[in-house]
């Protein structure tokens, strides 16, 4: 029985992520649709395309976690702004080179543009709602962990959440027989707690870390707060 249910959410749960890789692949592809309309030369059309390639093979590879380290909200809005910006250069490199477009390729261009403008427009609202949803505090990932040096060992991992933030502790133990004091210094982290912005444009909330011993152990803590 259990098996027959778990079936259905199964399904219902790849089909989820076909349907989001989809519009992932789309969104990275719109820019290159756009400007294959848009190009008239070969030479400028080739860079520009090869430009817009690259930056959404880019966010694909986020998308999928096959490059870490990028937020893919981030990525989102990095290439939904700039990828138009890319197109307009492109424009004006053919207009330096062959002079003004004709009619016909004015019409596609308009097109093409109308397509980009809807684009941006959708970027920037999905880049809303995302810095919407990740004003509150929420469990670090455990990405956010500093890798532990040679030696040293996790024993133990737990979360926990206040009033305003949520916090991943790590239990650090040695290999070695190495004392709390040795361990502190081998993590070689500054003393306090080190704050970061936990993204890049969209999510600002503090991402802090710190070393401390506590009850004879010594204790990796990533916490993360909400924005206010």
């Amino acid at each position: 029985m259990q098996s027959t249910l778990a079936l259905p959410s199964a399904v219902s749960l790849s089909t989820g992520s076909l349907t989001w890789s989809l519009l992932g692949l789309l969104f990275a592809a719109v820019p290159v649709l756009a400007w294959a309309r848009t190009a008239r030369t070969r030479k400028v059309g080739t860079a520009v395309g090869a430009v817009l390639a690259v930056a959404g093979g880019l966010l694909v590879a986020v998308q999928h976690g096959w490059v870490t380290g990028i937020p893919r909200a981030d990525a989102h809005l990095l290439l939904g702004v700039t990828a138009p910006l890319v197109i307009w250069c492109g424009v004006r490199w053919e207009r330096a080179r062959r002079g003004p477009a004709s009619e016909e390729w004015e019409r596609r261009r308009s097109r093409s543009a109308g397509v980009l403008g809807a684009y941006v427009g959708l970027t920037v609202i999905g880049s809303l709602v995302a810095f919407l949803l990740a004003g509150g505090a929420d469990v670090p990932p455990k990405g956010a962990v500093p890798a532990l040096p040679p030696g040293l060992v996790a024993l133990a991992e737990d979360t926990s959440c206040g009033s305003s933030s949520c916090a991943r502790t790590v239990t650090v133990g040695s290999r070695d027989g190495l004392t709390n004091a040795e361990i502190i210094r081998a993590l070689d982290r500054p003393a306090g707690w080190t704050c970061r912005a936990n993204g890049w444009l969209l999510d600002r909330r503090k991402l802090c870390v710190n070393v401390a011993e506590a009850n004879g152990k010594v204790q990796l803590n990533v916490s993360l707060s909400d924005l206010v």
